[in-house]
């Protein structure tokens, strides 16, 4: 008998869920009252909720909004050689690169097609148009929940962007779209909630942006000092002197730090190892 209630409760909802879907809601924002309603009776967790908001964001959001636009694109040349495109794909960590011919994007390079031709029986020369696979064009103004139904169903993981005059303005990639409904995607090197700095056996360590410079000289016994910043990923910026791109590098007091996620407007992770000094 004591159930009753709840089970009724629940059916109450769901019906009223079903009503809504079947006769289609007059608005989302009718959708999300039902949702968020649900929430408050604990029948959708605080989590599910949010990421069904995004979604319902997501289809109102436009590539221009989260692209990464041109000057911070990491590319290759069409005429560069083997020896030259290796350190861009090991400093970048990606795995797909746009091919440049004269400021247009000709197609796309995989990093496991160059494995190949880092064997040592593999006397094949190496010849870029021979490897490229094509590049997939869309325009800034496309929605985003559009974009992520044909990356599905086309099975890619890149797009180019360009402007209303057909010029390369950006690239998205599939992790980018799926960001903006899960959340930041986290890899082997990101750090969970609690901890700013995490120190690795290879003596290198990933540290947030947003940790303290107080907190930096506590890890690591230095003496980092600014009027002008409270954190670390403040005092980076201030030695680039420009908004760098992920992969970018700058030595700062016998430590060397490099990027490993920005955008636009801050950078958001870094690598920070002792520098190599001359004997």
């Amino acid at each position: 008998m004591k159930n009753e209630p709840v089970e009724e409760h629940k059916r109450s909802w769901l019906e009223r869920l079903s009503d809504l879907l079947i006769r289609e809601p007059k608005d989302r924002a009718q959708l999300m009252e039902v949702l968020r309603d649900a929430e408050d009776r604990d029948i959708l967790s605080s989590e599910m909720l949010g990421m069904i908001e995004s979604v319902v964001h997501v289809s109102e959001m436009q590539v221009r909004e989260v692209m990464i636009p041109k000057s911070q694109m990491v590319s290759v040349n069409l005429n560069d050689n083997l020896e030259s495109i290796l350190p861009i794909l090991i400093e970048s960590g990606h795995s797909r690169f746009p091919v440049i011919d004269e400021d247009d994007v000709i197609g796309i390079l995989l990093a496991k097609d160059l494995l190949s031709f880092l064997v040592e029986k593999n006397n094949d020369p190496f010849i870029m148009t021979e490897i490229l696979r094509p590049a997939i064009f869309i325009p800034q103004s496309k929605r985003l929940d559009n974009l992520l139904r044909e990356f599905r169903s086309n099975r890619n993981h890149m797009a180019i962007v360009i402007d209303e005059y057909g010029h390369l303005a950006g690239l998205i990639t599939i992790e980018d779209v799926l960001e903006q409904i899960v959340g930041e995607i986290e890899d082997e090197y990101d750090i969970d909630e609690e901890n700013d700095i995490k120190k690795h056996e290879d003596g290198t360590a990933t540290i947030k942006a947003a940790a303290t410079i107080e907190d930096f000289n506590t890890a690591f016994g230095t003496n980092f000092k600014s009027t002008e910043f409270d954190t670390i990923g403040g005092l980076a910026l201030k030695g680039f002197g420009h908004m760098p791109r992920r992969g970018e590098s700058i030595t700062l007091n016998n430590y060397k730090f490099k990027v490993l996620h920005s955008d636009n407007r801050r950078i958001h992770l870094l690598e920070v190892k002792p520098a190599k000094t001359s004997s």
